[in-house]
């Protein structure tokens, strides 16, 4: 039996990109903005909305306030909901022209079973590559391509070094290219739960995939145990062409005074 083959693909900056391009493809600009500070927000003057793409150490849902305390010189481009939908829509429809399998995990990455297509294009390495290189020769944009055996590993794979880069882990690499890297790396372990293990003495994925799994649950309960599958590359889920239902959204706002 085959073993499985999975790309993660995702845009590198995605809505700076798709501003940046359309300003330079379709207006015929000059400037542009993934080459200076910048990055998509709110009106400075009302302080309102976020930090949509980040630049120069900006961090997607920054306020603005504070990137700009940052970066006084940081160059804000209003949001264009409709035309990142557009372009959401380009990027999908090539990944599908590379696999009949797409699964759209958000608006600017996704997952693709090449499995079954790999055979037409050589190696996974050169599919991926094939694949980054027509993104954008034919929409502009840059993208990072993650390729392994799972979805999980495949995502890490993708936030390797950036940008326009493919990279690969599968299994027999994890522990030269994963274990070695901050607990905080790994997928599903944020703030509060990368506190707790330092507590426990686990810096690294690598300590936590060699941690007494008994010790981690007595601590950290089921999480514990995903988060240790999660370190050791286990991860059996499949890509899934329909979307899952939304479980819930979230809306905030900011005051234009304090």
């Amino acid at each position: 039996m085959q073993d499985r083959i999975i790309f993660h693909i995702d845009v590198n900056s995605a809505f700076l990109s798709w501003e940046a391009v359309y300003r330079l493809k379709i207006l015929g600009g000059k400037q542009d903005l993934r080459l200076i500070p910048s990055a998509v927000g709110g009106d400075k003057k009302m302080r309102h909305g976020i930090i949509l793409a980040k630049k120069y150490n900006i961090k997607t849902g920054e306020m603005i306030g504070e990137a700009l305390k940052k970066c006084p010189d940081l160059v804000l481009v209003p949001p264009h909901y409709d035309l990142y939908e557009k372009s959401s829509r380009a990027f999908m429809k090539i990944l599908k022209e590379f696999s009949p399998t797409v699964e759209q995990y958000s608006i600017d990455e996704a997952y693709c079973d090449m499995t079954g297509t790999i055979g037409l294009y050589g190696s996974p390495i050169v599919a991926a590559t094939l694949l980054k290189d027509t993104i954008h020769d034919e929409l502009g944009f840059t993208v990072n391509v993650g390729v392994s055996s799972n979805k999980l590993l495949a995502k890490m794979a993708g936030d390797f070094k950036k940008q326009d880069l493919v990279h690969s882990l599968f299994p027999e690499e994890i522990k030269c290219k994963m274990w070695p890297l901050p607990v905080s790396d790994l997928f599903f372990v944020g703030r509060a739960t990368t506190r707790k293990l330092h507590l426990l003495g686990i810096y690294t994925i690598g300590d936590l995939a060699n941690s007494d799994l008994r010790i981690l649950k007595s601590h950290l309960k089921s999480h514990g145990e995903v988060i240790w599958k999660f370190a050791n590359g286990y991860d059996f889920t499949s890509v899934m062409h329909e979307p899952p239902k939304q479980k819930g959204y979230g809306n905030s706002i900011t005051t234009s005074f304090d």
